[in-house]
């Protein structure tokens, strides 16, 4: 029996850490396409020899809690027939991932001729074919609409590239020069990562290894438990509602009841609606993989988040909702339901466990494609995603003004970027004033992208939301302003729809308007100086003050 040291365990852990940080690092140092060198879309993790979490990279949660179900229909599939220099490939939401764009990879690491672990790296690929740009289309209807569907394979194969997979992915993506700059990218930082975990593990005997593993496991089990065991037990319900489905159906009703007891944790959203089509709802892996994320906010910091974090909670769902829908139905903007499942969770939470939480964050989950040809006549592909756009109010501070979800946490696209290399123009990047959810400590302001398009025949695919459902309040403060968008403002303008794929000419301005984050605690509470501070740095307006806060209206400058 190895007995465990538990300073050596924490040394390992954060050395499998440091080695899934540096192959982000690489991938953004290496990679061509601006979602994923600039926005940072993509998660890197390490599992042991059996395909248990052990340890992730900084990156994006949602992503973190599919490994285990994508490196698991692999394994299923392979069987024994997983060999020293492969790396096994999936994006097949039916194969345990969640959306096409989403290549999943794992390189086994091997000592002295036994698997010791995988090494994974996930990124969101900007385009991988389908009947429109980018791949997330809000009304495509079958999965075989959205792209090239790769289920688990063989990408590398004893050292080898797997040419023929190569060559298809080349052939079935808009922008193959920066598709498979990406690709390359992703295999390489693979081979850095195996090579960093093959050198940690020849300094250890395999059988010890293994035994650290499973402790490094247990132990994050633990913890997680203790930190169960000191939350209230109780049982709440929270409702949340998508806008719609994309395909004109709506509002979507997702119900939770969240019950802990003792050491445990249940998420049961077999209430929800059921599924009737579109892309914007989500498979079962990744509705369990959101929860986990939301949950692992009221949880210590110091936890291993790996697979014995994941113990303690349970995910109830029923086949056929908006939360868990069947083969073979789209799910390309699957991102769309994940925010609202993260709200929803947090918001069963700030019930369970008053004067914790925030308010529900801000934003309309905005993501957009746009594509079409620049004046040298080269194919463009812009792809982006808008899921920082503040926080909701707290128990003793204002929202955090375009702070991240912490489901999402992708960066943002800098203008300068996005000009130089796509024919587009930014012409406002900005907080909208009075948008912020009012209460004793207000939400975050919402946000501004407004384009212009420098040449004709662009399509332009966008997926939003929280035009009718805005983000909500607590303990007294209200909700968020709602968003919406707007085809060339000004005397023309023309109201967009939160979904939509259609061409534009030259010159058009599309508007977004990204909703504000929901308030926390009475406005009649607020801090007059507060009011003072806002009123200064243009936030909030003398007129709103003057309607939402009457105690606030002797501020300087209401």
């Amino acid at each position: 029996m190895t007995i465990i040291d538990p300073v050596r365990r924490e040394l390992l852990k954060n050395a499998l850490i440091t080695t899934a940080d540096n192959a982000l690092v690489m991938v953004t140092r290496t990679a061509r396409t601006s979602n994923v060198k600039n926005s940072m879309d993509f998660s890197a993790a390490i599992c042991d020899g059996r395909g248990r979490l052990v340890a992730q990279g900084l990156a994006v949660p949602v992503h973190l809690g599919v490994v285990m179900p994508a490196l698991d229909a692999c394994l299923a599939h392979f069987g024994e027939d997983v060999r020293e220099g492969d790396v096994l490939a999936s994006n097949d939401p039916y194969s345990g991932c969640s959306h096409l764009n989403d290549i999943f990879t794992f390189k086994p690491v091997y000592v002295k001729g036994r698997r010791i672990a995988f090494v994974s790296l996930i990124l969101h690929h900007s385009d991988l074919g389908g009947r429109v740009p980018g791949g997330n289309a809000a009304d495509s209807m079958e999965i075989f609409e959205e792209g090239l569907r790769i289920p688990p394979l063989k990408i590398v194969e004893a050292g080898k590239p797997n040419e023929t997979l190569m060559r298809i992915i080349e052939f079935n993506t808009r922008v193959p020069d920066r598709v498979m700059g990406d690709v390359r990218a992703q295999l390489a930082a693979l081979d850095q990562a195996a090579a960093e975990v093959e050198k940690l593990a020849a300094t250890w005997d395999p059988d010890v290894l293994d035994a650290y593993l499973d402790d490094l496991i247990d132990y994050a089990e633990t913890l997680t438990r203790a930190d169960l065991a000191a939350l209230p037990n109780g049982s709440v319900e929270f409702v949340e509602w998508n806008d719609d489905d994309g395909v004109g159906n709506g509002p979507i009703r997702i119900h939770l009841k969240l019950t802990k007891t003792g050491s445990e944790i249940e998420a049961d959203l077999t209430g929800t609606d059921d599924d009737k089509g579109g892309a914007v709802h989500c498979n079962r892996a990744f509705t369990v993989s959101c929860v986990y994320a939301a949950i692992r906010t009221v949880l210590g910091a110091s936890i291993p988040n790996n697979a014995g974090l994941y113990r303690a909670i349970t995910v109830k769902t029923r086949p056929g909702t908006f939360v868990d829908v069947r083969y073979p139905a789209a799910v390309g903007s699957r991102g769309q339901v994940g925010f609202r499942l993260r709200s929803i969770v947090l918001g069963a939470l700030a019930t369970l466990l008053p004067g914790r939480l925030p308010a529900c964050a801000g934003g309309s989950e905005f993501a957009i494609a746009a594509s079409g040809n620049d004046a040298a006549g080269r194919r463009f592909l812009h792809l982006e995603f808008h899921n920082n756009t503040g926080l909701g109010g707290g128990p003793d501070s204002d929202g955090q003004d375009a702070g991240p979800y912490c489901i999402g946490n992708l960066a943002n696209v800098p203008v300068e970027l996005i000009e130089a290399e796509h024919p587009l123009r930014i012409e406002e990047y900005a907080f909208l004033p009075d948008t912020g959810g009012a209460g004793q400590y207000r939400g975050a302001l919402g946000m501004v992208r407004q384009y212009r398009l420098l040449v004709d025949d662009v399509q332009v695919q966008v997926r939003s939301d929280r035009f009718t459902s805005q983000p909500w309040g607590l303990f007294g403060g209200g909700p968020g302003a709602g968003a919406k968008s707007i085809l060339n403002p000004g005397p023309d303008a023309q109201p967009l729809p939160s979904k939509f794929t259609r061409r534009f000419k030259s010159g058009d301005v599309l508007r977004f308007e990204m909703a504000g984050a929901g308030g926390y605690g009475e406005p009649a509470a607020r801090d007059v100086a507060r009011i003072a501070e806002d009123l200064h740095q243009e936030k909030l307006t003398p007129e709103y003050v003057r309607k939402t806060y009457p105690e606030g209206a002797a501020a300087p400058n209401a």
